[in-house]
Formats: C-alpha cells, structure tokens, sequence
C-alpha cells in the first residue's frame, strides 16, 4: 500500500493526525526534499528506509515504491502542504494505477492556510471578497492562457499565489493590468509556520 500524504505547510505539528499515523507505521518514507520539515521524519519506526525524492527521477521513486510492493511493505508518500495544490501527485497515481498498486491519499493543511494563520488574516470577510482564487505564475510549467493573472484580478476577489515570488515585478504590473488598485493590500509569506517564517 502507498499513502501519499500531506506533510503539512511546515510546523512539524501541523500534520494531520492521520498522516502522522500513516508516517509511524511506514516501512518505506519518499519525502519531497526541502520541501519537507525534516522533523516530521522522526516520527518514523527503527529500521524505515527514507529517500529524498528530491535527488530522483519519477522513474527511480516508482522503482523504491515496486520493490516495497513486492516486499509487503507500506510507503508513504509525504508530499508539502496538501498535495492536491501543485503537488504532482497525479502523475505517480496513473503509474501506480498501470502496474495495479493499492494507494491512497490523506489531505494536509495547505501552505495557503499557513500563510493566513502568519499573518493572522481571514481570506474572505463580508463586503470585500467571499471568493479565493488560488494560482500561480507560469515558470516551467504553463499555465493555460484563460487562467491568466490578468484575468483572475478582474474579479478583485481575494488571490492566494503560489511559486511566484522571484516575478514579483511582474505580477504586480499584471495584477494592476487586470483590475486591482494600485494600493490593494498585498503580502509575502516565506515558508510559513516554519521556525525561519518571514512576512
């Protein structure tokens, strides 16, 4: 079996209780690198194997995760945040789908929820915005053309942006572009509820 599990946006306490179970019984753990607050990984059991998916291929995580198959081993996945924001999960469960292996997913606090609790802020308040629109930049990834950030800001609903800090200039110019003021109330959030959070 796989779990693939949401590690949280950083604070070793803010994995869910699940995933945290899920983290104590796992006889294989495949961590997403930095990404990861590497105290959660003493949660682990003696004697589990841990790889840093950050040094491997698809390919070579895929292989780990067979050979603790063939084994009877259960593998965790621990991904950042919740995996189901950028988190490039489904691209292993079709694979994981093809060679007919069990997985399953447990949800993590997003690193978008992190950054309100720094920031001590609600996201949507009465009168100025009931709607998030979480996106990002395009950078090595595209991004379809109608979901543009232009677009987006012409709602002047509340925009949580993921991966885009080193384009600041230009998402502020596309921001304005698209419909925000000059003066909309904006903040940064640098690894959030980690000991080394800035805003």
């Amino acid at each position: 079996m796989v779990h693939f599990v949401g590690a949280g946006p950083g604070a070793p306490d803010l994995i869910t209780v699940r995933g945290k179970k899920y983290l104590e019984e796992a006889d294989i753990v495949i961590y997403a690198g930095s990404l990861v607050n590497p105290e959660l990984l003493t949660y682990t059991k003696e004697g589990c194997q841990i790889y840093n998916s950050a040094k491997m291929t698809l390919e070579e995580v895929i292989e780990v995760v067979e050979k603790a198959e063939a084994e009877g081993k259960t593998t965790v996945r621990l991904h950042t945040g919740d995996p189901c924001i950028y988190g490039a999960i489904r691209e292993q469960m079709d694979i994981l789908d093809e060679k007919k292996i069990a997985y399953d997913y447990c949800p993590g606090v997003s690193a978008f929820c992190g950054a309100a609790s720094a920031l001590n802020l609600e996201y949507t308040l009465p009168d100025i915005s009931q709607s998030v629109i979480i996106t990002r930049m395009e950078g090595r990834t595209p991004v379809p053309s109608k979901e543009s950030i232009q677009s987006f800001a012409a709602h002047q609903a509340t925009m949580v942006v993921f991966l885009s800090t080193g384009m600041l200039e230009e998402l502020s110019r596309r921001l304005i572009e698209g419909g925000y003021t000059e003066n909309t109330p904006a903040a940064i959030v640098y690894k959030a509820t980690w000991p080394e959070q800035k805003t």
